[in-house]
């Protein structure tokens, strides 16, 4: 009899094996299963093979080795790489132009600019002329022509007086426009999905943002359109000039031997050797400028983050008693920035050497080369006032580089730093794909798999290798370890933004799936702005948004909805994470991914939040990442992160005998008592643990 009895289980196990692991593997219909068993082989044998089923059950993941991740950088090249040049740079951040809607306007203004510039310089040729016959009057002491002169100085001064006022306006709107289209552009490439988080996390250039789209932008288009239009004046009044000059030069004779001589274009080779000169000493005095302007912004750059991250951190500094910590950390990223003025500062005073100096010289330089034609009497003094204004106007031109090299250092630094950032926009897709790159794709059932996909970091460093596996829509997955196994760094390759590795992961749509992190972002503006983020603020109505505060346990922010304020401030961590689980029940995705987002929240605040996937979501899918224990009673499978000697493996975790066996008891006494099967018996004998 007793072995027949064993028969009967046997082929009951058998039939298990083949039959009814499926149907418990996927929790489909269980009750079934168990009261098929308890009929076919009484209730005793039927909790051995429940107990045998929990507790040998094969895991639904392959084992995949993972290890501890750290922060991703590119790997330095061996060599230093040249800088590219300054046009090259320009036409790499100014390319994008003439394919932007606010090229138009901005052609436009750079024309009108121009023709002023034109008007200012033919301004500019008849002032000189009307310089020479001033200075006529005056040496002829004829009152009448010194009258009329003033009122001819009157006319010209009124046309140059306009077109100065309306270049200054369409300079002044160049600027905005070209600020604008660059501001937009930076913005565009730099909130492409997933860039900004993997340009930081990758390379150097995603350092300081904020600085580089918001002032360094700024200093880039002002100085570029005052250096341009500078530049362009300087050289549309050259040419004006130098004609001019080259022709009261035959007025200048040298007397050698008795013979007088003229040097054709004398002024005008005087006013080329002496801007030249500045010039050159200007290059080799104020070349390292580029440099230390460049370092200054990165340590001002630096200090400014330090700063602002105290104040964000201020509740966590002053409960830790940081305070002296924290201003010994600022001192010494303050001290970098002093020491980068102070090194910025003796360069521009050498500097000044050169430029002051050629400026004070300046003054009678004309006057000395000029003064042989005035001494010989081939120069009157208007002519000698003629030839000295054009000398300046020559020389102004020439000297601009000497008068604005400060700047040009300064805005080359710029130029610098906002095209690297914009190469670091464009290629950190492909510094991210260095070696391998884990591929996206769709999953044909709209499920969620691990097709080989290993996680590396971008150096080449396994943290995850080979994994395999797939979760089923309507499924609640709980992924468990310890700190430092990987478990974020899953969840960042399941939303995309971790793309170092090999492999696939087939998605589900992209449209189904929200990814909640442990610190729910609070947008800028109204409580409402936070609870439709990242929809627009009105795409709820009202009700349902009361609806879902209420539902978290948090209505009492309602009468708040339209108030703007710092809302990641006001509300603490754990009102945070609930205001994130309303923002779920109003978006209402098919799939959710879960990182620690309910480990701020006590115990019976997570049954709440954790119950909307039980009523208002019953059919969402879950993947969770969490390590608190009251988790699992929310999940269906469980998968864990363990250390091995060589990382740790994602796999099954092992079940504990004792509560497997109360499991197979709780499940048996509650299946069969709602069938009426027990008779007479309240439960299960108990039977000792084995």
């Amino acid at each position: 009899m007793q072995d027949n009895r064993k028969d009967e289980v046997r082929s009951a196990e058998g039939r298990r094996e083949v039959g009814h692991d499926e149907a418990l593997g996927s929790f489909g219909d269980i009750e079934s299963v168990v009261e098929a068993l308890a009929r076919e082989v009484g209730i005793e044998d039927a909790r051995d093979i429940i107990r045998d089923q929990l507790a040998h059950r094969p895991a639904q993941a392959q084992p995949v080795a993972v290890a501890r991740t750290r922060a991703p950088r590119v790997v330095e090249p061996s060599h230093t790489p040249r800088a590219p040049g300054v046009w090259t740079e320009l036409k790499h951040l100014f390319g994008t132009l003439k394919r932007a809607p606010e090229r138009t306007g901005i052609l436009m203004l750079a024309a009108g600019i121009v023709v002023v510039l034109i008007g200012n310089m033919i301004g500019q040729v008849r002032l000189n002329n009307w310089n020479g016959d001033f200075y006529d009057a005056i040496e002829a002491k004829d009152f009448g022509a010194f009258g009329e002169q003033l009122l001819v100085f009157l006319a010209i001064i009124a046309v140059l007086l306009g077109l100065v006022v309306s270049q200054t306006w369409l300079q002044e709107m160049l600027k905005v426009r070209l600020r604008g289209w660059l501001t937009k552009h930076l913005l565009n490439g730099w909130l492409a999905p997933g860039r900004a988080y993997r340009l930081g996390m990758a390379s150097e250039l995603g350092v300081n943002p904020d600085q580089r789209i918001q002032e360094d932008t700024r200093q880039l288009t002002e100085m570029t359109t005052e250096l341009g239009v500078g530049l362009l004046q300087a050289t549309m009044l050259l040419v004006s000039f130098i004609g001019v000059l080259w022709a009261l030069s035959s007025n200048i004779a040298f007397t050698i031997g008795g013979e007088k001589v003229v040097i054709p274009g004398y002024m005008v080779w005087c006013a080329i050797g002496y801007a030249g000169l500045g010039s050159w000493l200007t290059w080799k005095v104020g070349a390292p400028l580029i440099q230390l302007n460049a370092h200054r912004y990165q340590r001002e750059a630096e200090f400014r983050f330090a700063l602002v991250r105290v104040s964000e951190s201020a509740e966590s500094v002053a409960l830790y008693g940081g305070e002296p910590d924290e201003r010994r950390a600022l001192d010494k990223t303050a001290g970098t920035v002093i020491e980068a003025m102070r090194r910025l500062s003796g360069a521009l005073s050498r500097l000044t050497w050169i430029t002051s100096g050629y400026g004070w010289v300046a003054i009678v330089f004309p006057l000395i080369v000029a003064s042989p034609g005035y001494f010989s009497g081939d120069l009157t003094l208007g002519g000698l006032m003629m030839v000295v204004g054009a000398f300046n106007q020559v020389q102004a031109s020439l000297r601009w580089f000497v008068d604005t090299f400060p700047r040009i250092a300064d805005w080359r630094a710029t130029v610098q730093r906002v095209s690297a950032f914009q190469t670091g926009l464009e290629t950190v897709d492909e510094l991210s794909a260095e070696g391998t790159r884990i591929a996206l794709v769709d999953h044909p059932e709209g499920g969620l798999a691990f097709d080989h996909a290993g996680v590396h970091v971008a150096d080449g460093k396994v943290v995850i290798e080979e994994a395999t596996a797939e979760i089923k829509a309507g499924e609640r997955v709980l992924i468990v370890g310890e700190s430092g196994t990987g478990k974020s760094t899953l969840f960042r390759a399941m939303a995309g933004l971790w793309p170092w590795g090999t492999g696939r992961i087939l998605l589900p749509p992209r449209g189904t799936m929200m990814f909640m992190p442990q610190r729910p972002y609070m947008p800028l503006g109204t409580l409402r702005a936070a609870l439709a983020y990242p929809a627009a603020p009105d795409a709820f109505q009202d009700a349902d948004v009361r609806t879902a505060l209420e539902r978290v346990g948090i209505g009492q922010f309602a009468p708040m909805l339209d108030k703007d304020d710092r809302w990641d401030k006001i509300l603490s961590l754990g009102q945070q994470q609930r205001l994130a689980f309303a923002r779920l029940l109003l978006h209402k995705p098919r799939w959710v991914f879960l990182d620690e987002a309910t480990a701020a929240l006590d115990e019976e605040n997570q049954r709440t939040v954790m119950s909307i996937f039980d009523r208002e979501l019953p059919d969402t899918t879950i993947v969770s990442i969490g390590h608190r224990p009251g988790l699992e009673a929310f999940h269906t499978r469980k998968l864990m992160l363990t250390h091995t000697d060589h990382g740790a493996h994602l796999e099954r975790p092992p079940v504990r005998p004792g509560p497997i066996l109360g499991t197979a008891d709780r499940l048996l006494t509650r299946v069969l008592r709602s069938r009426n099967w027990l008779g007479r018996h309240s439960s299960l004998n108990p039977r000792p643990p084995v």
